[in-house]
């Protein structure tokens, strides 16, 4: 990472991005997924006056949206508002090669960002486990968490309980690097989308935590996953029996 943010190498970074191919999905052209964009249907302006495309239609039709995106991005004046342009499930790839460019604060606040915002960051097919991993521990906790996560994170005993819930979309991955302190939360994971899913819990020491995140409530722990022990399925603490009863 730079001592000074290299806005310059960042905008190639997006640049680079915004030229590969799209991907179709069985809802195409209304569903796509690509750097910049998850529908096939784009806003352009042609003539001073918006106009909504099918860039999957023509090539025409993608050399504009590119043209116009192209514009956007060489407009802006820092990293984050470039990274903002991304579709979301991109945050993340986006943030792995503008990397070596961005200051450590700068890339700190974004990964902390691009890491709620993906809806399923431990299955990113464009960054593996041990690129995220690194990525976490380059990170400044000053940046990465706020105050009063980082105050929680202190707080923990050296060992501790995590959680994860599981469906049968991620069951195959239970040692992911997403835990949360709380089994209400992982219960919650494991019967959303109606589903019958499983709660694991874990241990692991606290130094091996590499950042702890409250902002959607999950007390979501992201966890270095080599140092998972004694996985099990999880049975529901007492006090949420005593609750029931």
């Amino acid at each position: 990472m730079k001592e000074k943010t290299d806005l310059d190498s960042i905008r190639a970074t997006a640049l680079a991005l915004l030229m590969t191919d799209y991907h179709t999905t069985e809802m195409s052209p209304l569903i796509i997924q690509h750097p910049f964009t998850n529908t096939g249907f784009v806003q352009v302006c042609k003539d001073g006056f918006p106009l909504l495309i099918d860039i999957t239609k023509n090539k025409d039709n993608l050399l504009c949206w590119q043209k116009q995106m192209r514009e956007q991005i060489m407009k802006a004046k820092d990293p984050y508002a470039l990274y903002m342009m991304c579709n979301k499930p991109y945050g993340l790839t986006f943030l792995k090669f503008a990397m070596p460019h961005l200051s450590r604060k700068d890339f700190s606040e974004i990964l902390s960002d691009a890491w709620i915002r993906s809806e399923n960051p431990n299955n990113d097919p464009n960054i593996s486990t041990k690129e995220l991993v690194s990525m976490f521990k380059a990170a400044d906790i000053e940046y990465l968490m706020e105050a009063s996560e980082r105050e929680e994170l202190a707080a923990l005993d050296d060992e501790v309980t995590i959680y994860r819930g599981v469906t049968s979309y991620n069951e195959n991955h239970i040692k992911a690097m997403s835990w949360t302190l709380d089994y209400d939360t992982a219960d919650w994971f494991a019967h959303r989308f109606h589903e019958e899913g499983t709660v694991y819990e874990a241990q692991i020491n606290k130094r091996h935590i590499l950042a702890l995140f409250n902002g959607r409530n999950e007390s979501e722990v992201i966890a270095d996953p080599d140092y998972l022990m004694g996985i099990t399925e999880a049975e529901v603490p007492e006090a949420d029996i005593t609750m029931k009863q």
